[in-house]
């Protein structure tokens, strides 16, 4: 047994002063004479010890009231596995706010029951104890150490959050917290469902502070996610089907039948279908989106399930254009074929511009820039076609027969691309179509049904150099690329090693190839229009800056709550911005410099990470403690105070000796009052 405060155990100098008292204040008796005590004998003799018994009696349990007064100041306790440590106790207490916590216990949400955890570990300790609440939300207020009853007050505010936290990252804050103190004994608590995606504290090693955790289980674990979305083609056009691809989740352990799947587009909302998903599997399933009209739209696509609800809906945005622009830089005069096939579709225009009259200044309002039968490509023009590549435009070059070798080599290895070689003569058929690639891909009902591939009467040779990343469009039956793509930052590099003449190349008498490889190609992209952000990600948001000056202020806002300044940097035509945590529900933000014109649609959605409601068990739970944590695994009814107090102080025994005490003081007045001598 030891004491919390043994200096009281000098007060036990008190027992001295019921014995002073008992030897000096006793009952003297005075002698009567009577002419004949013979028959008073007897009763003397039996009164005097009936009263010394009495008194020995009542000294006793001053003795023991007094002792056990004293010892319950001292607070003895009888310590346990874990050392018990004296004097302040700086307590932080980590309380999982995370989605998967609205998953149900047996009565409550696990968000409710973890807040209760929390209050009775805060109220297991002494009022001169500090103490820190932390959530995943990691706010300001959280960060410093505070007392015992505004840390039951901060408990009481708690509320379910979009923020998903590693549990490594939970107990660095804490530490980083308590190292702060200058005194006091640190102490964690970690209060979690323990959700193996989030759960990585096998690497902790940390001996210094004693790690606890307190583990919740939910009744039920199953749910259904709508994973992520995307559309098949990287631009979305006017007037034509969109296919938008849905990737459905089924995070639990049984089939799941009859999953309704609906989506709320342009005002009004329309049911897609049912879906039957595996267990522990996703299904993809494809939404087609007729467009017609252009500017920004806006699509939820929504699934039925409960109780964990956050991730049956997924939001995204995308913006239509007008037309999507070409520009083909003729040598001589332009090619009919091109301007007849881009003329098929209003969707589409074309702008034929000499070599010699070129504005480089305007190419950033084009989708596509064609070159066609450029004798050289000079440095300049070189430059800005690079420039135009990396921020997402795309170049298609058909060089003549006649092409200036070293120019067109020069402008090839600075993308890099490989290099063309030498003009051969020779016949050459197409054999192979790359129909993996997006060019291709579902291009052909049937590619074995009479297709007839492009023959070509000459065409260059190349160095073949695999650093340069070629991915062949169009093989020869020689094995030579006809046609390759590269990707050059955000957008593509399209290079034909035919002439586009038609005595040379009978490509553009053949529709059924041409047509479609060069609307897919003007549409292409190397880096996909994001549909959609995801909540508390440290993801950088990519728009144009049309702007002359840099100087401007962006501005996001959802109209429920309000606007913010996001991080923002601007650099050349592009500013990228970054959200910090400011968005704390899902749903459509817009984006604008001018409260009076929105600039676009931001959809951001709820991270999915906490999706999957697989715990650790609780042997993998042991496992992932090891010898560095203690796990407190207590009945889900009963009370935690009272463990807590045995684990940080040992078995409590004050309460017992005060008790004691009380006692023993009701002894001694029963024998005061009720032993008559």
């Amino acid at each position: 047994m030891q004491f919390l405060y043994p200096t009281f155990l000098f007060a036990l100098a008190a027992l001295a002063i019921p014995i002073i008292i008992h030897l000096f204040h006793f009952r003297r008796f005075k002698k009567v004479y009577f002419t004949n005590v013979r028959f008073l004998k007897e009763v003397k003799e039996e009164t005097s010890a009936r009263s010394r018994l009495r008194n020995i009696l009542v000294l006793l349990a001053r003795l023991l009231a007094i002792l056990f007064l004293v010892l319950a100041f001292a607070q003895p306790f009888i310590p346990q596995d874990t050392e018990v440590q004296k004097g302040q106790k700086n307590v932080s207490v980590y309380i999982d706010n995370s989605f998967s916590m609205s998953a149900l216990s047996s009565d409550v949400a696990l968000v409710e029951k973890a807040k209760q955890r929390g209050r009775e570990i805060i109220q297991a300790y002494r009022a001169e104890d500090r103490f820190q609440v932390l959530t995943n939300d990691f706010e300001g207020r959280h960060q410093r150490l505070i007392g015992k009853d505004e840390a039951l007050e901060l408990i009481d505010e708690i509320e379910i959050s979009p923020s998903v936290r590693q549990l490594s990252n939970v107990v660095i804050r804490q530490r980083r917290v308590l190292d702060n103190a200058k005194t006091g004994n640190p102490t964690v608590y970690l209060i979690s469902d323990f959700q193996k995606n989030i759960s990585d504290l096998e690497s902790y090693r940390d001996t210094s502070v004693e790690v606890n955790l307190v583990p919740l289980q939910a009744v039920r674990e199953r749910n259904i996610s709508i994973d992520s979305v995307w559309f098949e083609a990287p631009v979305q056009m006017l007037n034509q089907t969109n296919p938008v691809v849905i990737q459905i989740r089924n995070l639990s352990d049984e089939d799941m039948e009859n999953i309704r799947l609906s989506m709320k587009y342009e005002g009004q909302t329309k049911p897609v279908g049912t879906l039957s998903i595996p267990a522990r599997s996703s299904v993809l399933d494809t939404v087609n989106i007729t467009i017609l009209r252009n500017g920004w739209h806006e699509a939820v696509l929504n699934i039925t399930d409960y109780p964990v609800q956050f991730d049956d809906k997924y939001f995204f945005s995308f913006f239509v254009s007008d037309n999507i622009r070409v520009l083909a830089i003729n040598e001589n005069l332009p090619n009919r074929y091109v301007d007849a096939a881009f003329k098929g579709i209003p969707y589409f225009s074309v702008d034929n511009r000499s070599s010699q009259n070129l504005n480089y200044s305007q190419f950033g309002d084009y989708q596509m820039i064609l070159l066609n039968d450029l004798s050289s490509i000079s440095s300049g023009l070189a430059f800005e076609l690079k420039s135009f590549m990396q921020n997402g435009g795309n170049v298609l070059v058909f060089p003549p027969k006649s092409a200036e070798i070293n120019s067109y080599r020069s402008f090839l290895s600075s993308l890099p691309a490989n290099e063309i070689l030498s003009y051969d003569e020779s016949e050459k058929q197409v054999t192979q179509v790359n129909t993996e690639e997006f060019i291709f891909k579902n291009v052909f009902e049937n590619r074995s049904a009479n297709l007839k591939l492009p023959t070509t009467l000459g065409s260059f040779k190349t160095n073949k150099i695999n650093s340069r990343k070629e991915e062949p469009l169009l093989v020869f039956r020689n094995g030579d690329s006809y046609i390759s793509k590269y990707q050059i930052g955000d957008g593509n590099f399209y290079l034909s090693l035919s002439p586009l003449d038609e005595n040379i190349n009978d490509l553009v008498r053949n529709g059924e190839v041409f047509i479609p490889m060069i609307y897919k190609m003007a549409i292409s992209s190397a880096k996909q229009n994001r549909i959609a952000y995801t909540i508390g990600k440290d993801e950088v948001i990519e728009k144009s800056h049309k702007s002359n000056t840099s100087d401007l202020v962006y501005k996001i806002k959802k109209e429920e709550e309000g606007e913010f300044i996001p991080g923002q940097r601007v650099i050349g035509s592009k500013v990228f911005m970054t959200i910090n945590d400011q968005v704390k529900d899902a749903g459509f933000y817009e984006w604008f410099l001018d409260q009076t014109e929105s600039l676009g649609v931001i959809a951001f959605n709820f991270d999915r990470e906490e999706s999957d409601l697989s715990y650790l068990s609780k042997g993998e739970l042991e496992t992932m403690a090891g010898e560095n944590m203690s796990i407190i695994d207590i009945n889900e009814n009963a009370a935690l105070t009272a463990r807590i107090e045995e684990r940080s102080q040992g078995v409590i025994l004050w309460r017992l000796c005060l008790i004691l005490a009380l006692c023993f003081l009701a002894i001694e007045i029963l024998l005061l009052r009720f032993w008559r001598v």
